[in-house]
C-alpha cells in the first residue's frame, strides 16, 4: 500500500515538472517558429506554433546589416568573457577574506557591500564620474565596469558559501604545512568552489550578454555597439521606416510597407537568447547546488 501511494505520488510529480518544462519551453518554440513565420500571416491568423506559410523574410532583413551584427557579436562576446572572468575575480578575492572568521572588520566590510544594494548615488553623477573622472566614454570598458563587473549581492552569496562549504580543518592543516594564503586560496578554495564560481558567474554571463543600458548612455560609437544596441537600433530604424512611408517617395513606401516588424522582432530576441540557450547546460549541474548552498544563512 505505501508503495502503490509512493508511486502515485511519484508520477504526480512527474506529470507536474513536466508541464512546468512545457510552459517554459513552448514560448522558446512559439518565438522561434514566430519568427520563421509568413507576417501576413501573423496579422491573419496571430500566432501559431504550426504557421500556414513559411517566411525568411525577417532574417534576409537582418542579413543585410550582418556586418555590425558580425561586429556587435564579437564586441559583446569580449565583453562578456572579460566581464565575467574580472567580476568573478573581484568577488571572489571580496568574499573570502569576508568568511575568515580571523579576518579584522569583517562584518564591518559586509556591511558596507550590503549597503551598496540599498542605495546608490544616481545616473547623472554616475555618469559624470565615469565620462570625465575615468573617461570611458565610448571604450570597451564602458561596457565593462558600469554597474555590472561588480555586485553587493553575488559578493554575499559567495562569501556564504566559503563560510558554510569550505572546511575549516582543511585551511588550518594547510597552513600548517606552510601554505601562504594565496596558494590557500588558488589551490584548495577555488577548486572546492567551482558550483558557485559557475552559478555566479552564469548571472554576470547573462547580465553582461543582455546589458543595453551601458551602450545607450556610454557609447555612440557604433563600432563600439553591443548586440542588444545594435539591435535595438535596427528595430528603432525599422520602425522609423514604416511609420514614416507616408512622407517618403514611392521607392521608400514600398520599402516600408514590406517590412516585416513582427517576424523582425521574433528573429532579434532568437538571435540574441540562442547563445545562452546554448551555454546554460554546461552550467547546469552545478547552477542549482551552488546557488542553494550559497543562499544558505551563514
Amino acid at each position: 500500500m505505501v508503495n502503490g501511494k509512493q508511486k502515485l505520488f511519484q508520477i504526480g510529480l512527474h506529470v507536474v515538472f513536466s508541464a512546468i518544462v512545457l510552459m517554459c519551453l513552448l514560448p522558446f518554440v512559439l518565438l522561434i517558429m514566430t519568427s520563421f513565420t509568413d507576417e501576413t500571416m501573423i496579422l491573419r491568423e496571430g500566432y501559431s506554433f504550426f504557421p500556414s506559410k513559411f517566411s525568411l523574410d525577417a532574417y534576409a532583413f537582418l542579413w543585410n546589416d550582418k556586418e555590425n551584427i558580425f561586429r556587435a557579436y564579437f564586441t559583446t562576446i569580449m565583453v562578456t568573457l572579460v566581464g565575467t572572468f574580472a567580476g568573478l575575480s573581484i568577488s571572489s578575492l571580496l568574499s573570502y577574506p569576508m568568511a575568515r572568521k580571523e579576518m579584522p572588520m569583517r562584518k564591518a566590510l559586509a556591511f558596507f557591500v550590503f549597503f551598496t544594494l540599498l542605495f546608490n548615488g544616481g545616473l547623472v553623477p554616475t555618469y559624470f564620474i565615469y565620462t570625465q573622472v575615468f573617461e570611458l566614454k565610448n571604450t570597451m570598458m564602458a561596457l565593462i565596469i558600469p554597474g555590472l563587473l561588480t555586485n553587493g549581492f553575488f559578493v554575499l552569496i559567495m562569501r556564504t558559501f566559503f563560510m558554510n562549504s569550505i572546511p575549516v580543518p582543511i585551511i588550518e592543516s594547510a597552513s600548517i604545512d606552510g601554505a601562504g594564503e594565496f596558494k590557500i586560496f588558488f589551490k584548495i578554495v577555488l577548486p572546492l568552489s567551482l558550483p558557485i564560481l559557475a552559478t555566479i558567474g552564469l548571472m554576470q554571463t547573462i547580465g553582461y550578454w543582455n546589458d543595453w543600458f551601458n551602450g545607450l548612455i556610454y557609447i555612440t560609437d557604433s563600432k563600439l555597439f553591443s548586440l542588444q544596441n545594435l539591435l535595438n537600433r535596427i528595430l528603432l530604424n525599422a520602425q522609423f521606416i514604416q511609420s514614416n512611408a507616408s512622407s517618403m517617395n514611392m521607392s521608400d513606401i514600398s520599402a516600408g510597407a514590406k517590412i516585416p516588424m513582427e517576424t523582425i522582432r521574433m528573429a532579434m530576441a532568437v538571435i540574441g537568447v540562442v547563445p545562452l540557450l546554448c551555454a546554460y547546460p554546461f552550467f547546469q549541474k552545478y547552477f542549482v547546488k551552488g546557488l542553494v548552498i550559497g543562499a544558505v544563512k551563514g
